[in-house]
Order: structure tokens, then C-alpha cells, then sequence
């Protein structure tokens, strides 16, 4: 409350300029008092308008996520680039290894053939992704279990050596001890998938026993043999659990095409209508398969069925799969070149089997050193 003012006759001069020095500085601290709150509300303002672009910018940065996530799951290489590109990585492997490893929204198959890939980023960011995962103390089948649930192991000897080497290297280094060599690691784990798939695949009629598993696996010890308790225990994990191998939705016809041994147009002659018709044929996963519209494609080869006539299968007019009744098909290349390709092509594609050849080259290994 103001007080009453003072009539300056009954004030003294000296008092006159005391009170004039007063309302000054009374005015200059009302001043004052204004512009701090002109600058409170400028740094409000100024809070406002960060909060509001990193908002924005976090919103930006999932969007980048979102689509880098879908790029990746069509095609790695180009996913990796778009997220660094766009800052949502950097191209330092730990982080892409880290990003790999938590999987989230990513397609387990294109991990794997990421995974795969022999350029120096991937060799490296394979490694670092081998690290994620925690091996201390685990025995090779829980080991197996965790390693082969983070990605879906690729159908390329090359790619399955690399990745599982990496695997070895790293066990051994978190188990030192438990073998003789990463060799014996390398040797055993594999003989463990092979175990998995004889003992759980219901078209595998000859389920082997216990002895044929430690025979398969005698003198893998750095030339000795391993410890009969330890393959007991491994072979009863495995008849008890079968591995629980991640499997994408084979709807994504994009996933089920993703990474072809062979693809390319070639000419096919009609079943009942002998005439030559032009389709995209696509190799992949030990399958031939031909394509006349996008939503239908028709499965020729298939390695499971060696030693049969082909096995062949197509979507009717409801769209459901039904068996084919042809035996044979004739198809046409452009060039004798390309017919060469081809061939070699299908014909790998039915008589490799990656798994047995790599264990086959790694006991020779062991061999070799006695």
C-alpha cells in the first residue's frame, strides 16, 4: 500500500533529494523486475521451442527407424546405409552388432545373411555380434540354443563357416578348457545340428542312438576323443528339446526370394498346351521355382525328394496349393551360356550339403596335425 504523499514544503532540500534519489531507483528496479521477465519468458520460450524440436527430431528419428528397418529386411546392405545415412547408427560395429543382436523388428533371415557377407564391416560386426551373447558357463547345447535363435542360419557353406567359426572362437574363449581346440568346437557343434534335425525330423525313419553320436565324433579331440559324460549330456539335451529355430512368415514372398543362387527369365513349355511361355525363374534354398504373375509361383525342384521323380506343387484358381501331375518340364534359355548356368546351378543346388562337407574339411584338419 502507497503511502501518503509528502508535500515537499514540509520537506528540507536534503530530504527533497533523498526522495528524488528513492523514486529513481524505484524506477530503475520496476525496469529491472521487466526485464527479467522478459528474459524468463524469452528462456520459457526458447525451452518451448527445443522440446518441440527434439520432439520432432525423435519422431523423425523412428520414422528413420521404421523405414531402415524395412529396408534392411528387403535387402541388409542397403538397410545398414540408410540408418547410418541417416544417423540413426553410426558405423561402429559394436552398435550395429548391438542393433543386429536385439533383432527388434528385423527379419531373422536377413540378419543371418548380413551376418554372412565377407565384406571388412561385416566380417567385423559378425564378431561383435558373436560377443553380444553370453556363453560363460553354458554347455555347447544351451550355448547353440541362444546363438542359433538370434538369426536364421543361412543356406551357404561359406556363410555357415564364417558365422560358425565365429561361434567356436568365441565359446572356447568364454569356456577355456572345455576343448582341446576351436576345431573341436567347430567339429561338434555342427555335429549337434546334424543330431537335432536326424532325431526330431519325422522323415529321418533311422533315429540314431547314442553310440553312433559318439562314434561320429571320435578323434575330434585334438586326435583323442572327448569325454564320454560330456556327449551324454549333450545328446540327452538334444532328444529331450529340439532346437527352437526362428522362423519367418513364409507370407513375404520377399523373404521366401530373398537371396537367389540363380534368377533370370527363361522360356517353358506347356503341359498340355505345348507352346513356349516366357517366366522369371528364381533359385533359392534348394528350390526351383517359376513365376507368371506375382501372387503365383509353382515349386519344380525340390532336394528333399533326391532319387524321385520331380515333385512339383501350384495354387489353383482359390488360391490354394495343390500337387502338380507333371513329371518333367522342359524349359529354354536364351544361350547356350546361360543353359550352362543353369544347370550348374540346379545341380548344385541339389547334391550340396554344406554341413557335411564343412565337418568333412575340419576333420581332415585335425587329421592332418597328427
Amino acid at each position: 500500500m502507497d503511502a501518503c504523499p509528502t508535500r515537499s514544503s514540509d520537506l528540507s532540500k536534503a530530504e527533497e533529494a533523498e526522495l528524488e534519489t528513492i523514486k529513481k531507483h524505484r524506477k530503475e528496479l520496476l525496469e529491472d523486475i521487466q526485464r527479467l521477465k522478459d528474459e524468463i519468458a524469452e528462456v520459457f520460450a526458447e525451452i518451448d521451442k527445443f522440446q518441440q524440436s527434439q520432439t520432432s527430431k525423435l519422431a523423425q528419428k523412428d520414422k528413420d527407424l521404421s523405414i531402415g528397418r524395412k529396408k534392411f529386411n528387403m535387402d541388409p546392405l542397403k538397410g545398414i546405409k540408410y540408418l547410418t545415412e541417416h544417423l540413426v547408427l553410426s558405423l561402429d560395429v559394436q552398435e550395429i552388432a548391438r542393433f543386429l543382436h536385439k533383432g527388434e523388428g528385423l527379419n531373422k533371415t536377413a540378419i543371418g545373411d548380413y551376418l554372412g557377407q565377407r565384406d571388412p564391416l561385416n566380417l567385423q560386426v559378425l564378431q561383435a555380434f558373436v560377443q553380444c551373447h553370453q556363453f560363460a558357463n553354458l554347455n555347447l547345447v544351451q550355448a547353440l540354443r541362444q546363438f542359433l535363435w538370434s538369426f536364421r542360419l543361412p543356406g551357404e557353406a561359406q556363410k555357415i563357416d564364417r558365422m560358425m567359426e565365429a561361434f567356436a572362437n568365441w565359446y572356447c574363449q568364454c569356456n577355456p578348457g572345455v576343448f582341446q581346440s576351436t576345431d573341436t568346437c567347430y567339429i561338434l557343434s555342427f555335429s549337434v545340428i546334424m543330431l537335432n534335425t536326424s532325431l526330431h525330423n519325422p522323415n529321418v525313419k533311422d533315429k540314431p542312438p547314442f553310440e553312433r553320436f559318439v562314434s561320429m565324433n571320435r578323434g575330434i579331440n585334438d586326435g583323442g576323443d572327448l569325454p564320454e559324460g560330456l556327449l551324454r549330456g549333450l545328446f540327452d539335451s538334444i532328444e529331450k528339446e529340439p532346437f527352437s529355430i526362428p522362423e519367418d512368415d513364409g507370407n513375404d514372398l520377399t523373404h521366401t526370394f530373398f537371396n537367389p543362387s540363380q534368377e533370370g527369365w527363361l522360356l517353358k513349355l506347356g503341359g498340355r498346351v505345348k507352346t513356349w511361355k516366357r517366366r522369371w525363374f528364381i533359385l533359392t534354398d534348394n528350390c526351383l521355382y517359376y513365376f507368371e504373375y506375382t501372387t503365383n509361383c509353382f515349386e519344380l525342384f525340390n532336394a528333399n525328394c533326391q532319387g524321385q521323380k520331380i515333385k512339383a506343387c501350384k495354387m489353383d484358381g482359390d488360391g490354394k496349393v495343390v500337387e502338380g501331375k507333371h513329371q518333367s518340364y522342359k524349359i529354354s534359355a536364351a544361350t547356350p551360356e546361360e543353359r550352362d548356368l543353369w544347370i550348374d546351378s540346379i545341380r548344385t543346388s541339389i547334391t550340396q550339403d554344406p554341413f557335411f562337407d564343412l565337418v568333412s574339411a575340419r576333420k581332415k584338419k585335425i587329421a592332418g596335425k597328427k
